[in-house]
């Protein structure tokens, strides 16, 4: 039988990376997008070619609002694995930050994700184990300045990670969360070379990581080999937040 994960955020950089390394593990797909459809579509079309025993299928819903879980929900039927590796961030003063983006990325990281791991519970339960991962940040453990309202998002990832992993393990539901550090994507564009170097320089291990050591990690959560770890916060930081 093929094995069905869905990976929300799949034509940013880090989920593509993930679906890459999923779909090399023989997982079939749901790749959600909101407006990345031609990232999606030149996805498929590499994986069905290089793996066609499997099913790539792509999934559109805008998780910025309200509905947008109900409206990803609606297009999924088997599913053993759930990966959040989507939303945006936000960077600016809080006394400067819109209640508007304050909305939207509670909606993004938050509201909607809660509501599709209700929503898809009874099609989880049916596995013998079944897997809900978020790539959350080393801000939701850390915090952030300017980051405020991206880091009380994570923060909260991160508690509902714990509460429901608690809840759904007798449900053979495993929940948890890769916290990476600064990662090598368009995030962090907003930062010049020299501020890019001085955080490295505080960094351990001298550099950022890469989307697709995230995508190893989620790859290792969900493979079976790691069906004792429920409820984690994972760091993938280099050291930099221990």
């Amino acid at each position: 039988m093929k094995k069905f994960a869905l990976v929300i955020g799949a034509s940013g950089a880090i989920g593509s990376a993930i679906v890459k390394r999923l779909a090399k593990d023989g997982w079939s797909l749901y790749l959600h997008y909101f407006r990345g459809r031609k990232k999606v579509d030149q996805l498929m079309k590499e994986l069905t070619a290089a793996y066609p025993q499997s099913e790539f299928i792509p999934v559109q819903a805008d998780f910025s609002v309200d509905g947008g879980a109900e409206q990803l929900a609606n297009q999924i039927f088997s599913v053993q694995a759930v990966i959040f590796a989507g939303g945006t961030a936000y960077y600016g003063l809080l006394e400067d930050t819109p209640a508007s983006i304050i909305d939207k990325l509670w909606k993004e990281h938050v509201q909607n994700p809660i509501r599709l791991v209700a929503l898809l519970s009874k099609k989880l339960r049916q596995n013998g184990s079944s897997y809900i991962m978020f790539i959350g940040s080393i801000w939701g453990e850390a915090g952030a300045a300017n980051e405020t309202v991206y880091a009380t998002v994570k923060g909260a990832q991160h508690a509902f990670v714990k509460a429901y992993a608690k809840e759904a393990a007798s449900q053979r539901i495993l929940v948890n969360a890769i916290a990476p550090g600064i990662i090598n994507t368009d995030m962090n564009s907003h930062l010049l070379e020299e501020e890019k170097q001085a955080i490295y320089d505080e960094i351990p291990l001298h550099r950022p990581g890469e989307p697709e050591e995230v995508a190893n990690l989620v790859s290792f959560y969900i493979s079976g080999q790691a069906d004792y770890v429920t409820g984690q916060i994972i760091r993938l930081n280099g050291g930099w937040y221990i």
